[in-house]
């Protein structure tokens, strides 16, 4: 694997401590009550949809409309949306640093993220800026798991994907990466990204 020069990260989950439960915990009384609500009116689904492009106006109307009765709650999800990340995962952070201080790689990242939110994150987060590039799936109306997401930064940034690792958290991404010949790392912790990694000996 020494052939790799390219790495390739996933925001949300990998540097980026971003859960709906963090704002929902303050919404509703009980975890059973928050998971309701994920699995059945602000679904994965249901955002994937804003990733790919759609408005949040759009998404928050036809949920409201559903969902009288959770009004509150479904305008919470854009209106208080910066409630949803924590801060950064510290210890992936630290891993991207010594990759990039390493000056080893090329460093990219691919993430299913709104338009509208995501120039609050690279307004928020400093270390976003040591990318070399980042496509988001807000602006390109497309998103992970479909090749033609994966695509758009393999012609962009003439990226070999044999050459490359990607780190996702979202087992449906891994999936779709491995469909495409992008070798890829399921991340689950830092601590298991930094072991992965050496492994290939990239740390």
């Amino acid at each position: 694997m020494s052939s790799i020069n390219t790495i390739i990260f996933d925001l949300g989950g990998v540097l980026i401590d971003w859960n709906p439960r963090h704002l929902y915990r303050k919404i509703f009384n009980t975890e059973e009550e928050i998971t309701w609500f994920l699995e059945n009116v602000c679904t994965s689904d249901w955002n994937d949809q804003q990733d790919a492009g759609r408005s949040f106006e759009e998404a928050t109307e036809e949920l409201v409309q559903k969902f009288p009765d959770y009004e509150k709650a479904i305008r919470a999800w854009y209106g208080r949306w910066q409630e949803t990340i924590s801060g950064p995962l510290h210890g992936t952070v630290n891993i991207l640093k010594s990759i990039k201080d390493s000056d080893k790689y090329k460093l990219y990242a691919l993430t299913n993220w709104s338009a509208e939110t995501f120039p609050w994150a690279l307004a928020n987060f400093e270390f976003l800026h040591w990318f070399e590039g980042i496509v988001v799936s807000g602006v390109e109306k497309t998103r992970k798991p479909y090749p033609e997401f994966y695509q758009i930064l393999f012609d962009r940034y003439k990226i070999n994907p044999a050459q490359a690792v990607f780190i996702d958290d979202n087992i449906k991404n891994v999936e779709g990466s491995k469909k495409i010949g992008l070798p890829v790392i399921h991340f689950q912790s830092p601590e298991q990204l930094r072991d992965e990694l050496i492994k290939l000996n990239v740390l």
